[in-house]
């Protein structure tokens, strides 16, 4: 059967084992559970987001990774917090035309960590830059959301309560337009958003299901699910 193809921008990064100078990446976790869920993982280069709409047009899907933080005046903030971090004009460009031009082309569409900040602000949300340091951010951890019952992502993961492995310092503050939420933490962080009136298959995740989907079935079936829609088209 033929793969479906998903475009997966890639992350800048200032270095890369067995490589000497600057990259573009994409986690092997991330690629390798799309691969796994039957897709055929293509890095983007994030370059020219005014061509976003001709260079995706040839795509089944669209996966928009978790990466550094947003530009906090993408969101009205005017007063960067002292943690932001791996800021990036040029990929905050990308990721914005990207995700604006995937939710209006109803394409098959899951969103990750940044990418869901992305959605957020593409759709006039903003972000807490930072959710207060060492104890209250979600850096290394593993933890229980509860999903919302009819929730697109408890469909997916077949569950109402799953583990999830997080890594962010920031998280939604106000929320964009027609969102819907979907799973929340236990100290209220919003874990997934959804657009119930969207025609193509979309959710956005907070946390990285990459990280633990080759041992845990429910975060693998994330990934099958959205493969399962970009292949159906």
């Amino acid at each position: 059967m033929t793969r479906p193809l998903i475009a997966v921008p890639a992350r800048f990064s200032a270095s890369a084992s067995a490589l000497r100078y600057a990259a573009e990446v994409n986690a092997r976790a991330l690629v390798e559970a799309v691969w796994r869920a039957g897709g055929e993982p293509i890095a983007l280069h994030p370059a020219d987001p005014g061509a976003v709409a001709g260079r995706l047009a040839r795509f089944d899907g669209l996966l928009l990774p978790g990466g550094g933080d947003l530009a906090p005046h993408l969101y009205g903030e005017t007063d960067p917090h002292a943690d932001v971090y791996d800021v990036d004009g040029e990929q905050d460009a990308f990721d914005l035309a990207t995700a604006r031009w995937a939710l209006g082309a109803d394409v098959p569409f899951l969103a990750v960590c940044r990418g869901l900040q992305v959605v957020n602000v593409v759709l006039g949300g903003t972000l807490e830059q930072d959710m207060g340091g060492p104890g209250r951010e979600h850096r290394h951890v593993v933890h229980t959301v509860t999903l919302e019952s009819g929730s697109l992502v408890g469909a997916a993961v077949g569950a109402s309560k799953v583990g999830v492995s997080c890594y962010h310092h920031q998280r939604v503050a106000g929320l964009g337009a027609d969102l819907t939420v979907t799973a929340r933490a236990a100290d209220g962080t919003v874990e997934a958003l959804e657009l119930p009136g969207r025609r193509g298959w979309f959710a956005a995740v907070q946390w990285h299901p990459e990280d633990t989907a080759h041992t845990d079935p429910a975060q693998n079936r994330l990934f099958e699910a959205f493969v399962a829609a970009a292949r159906q088209g």
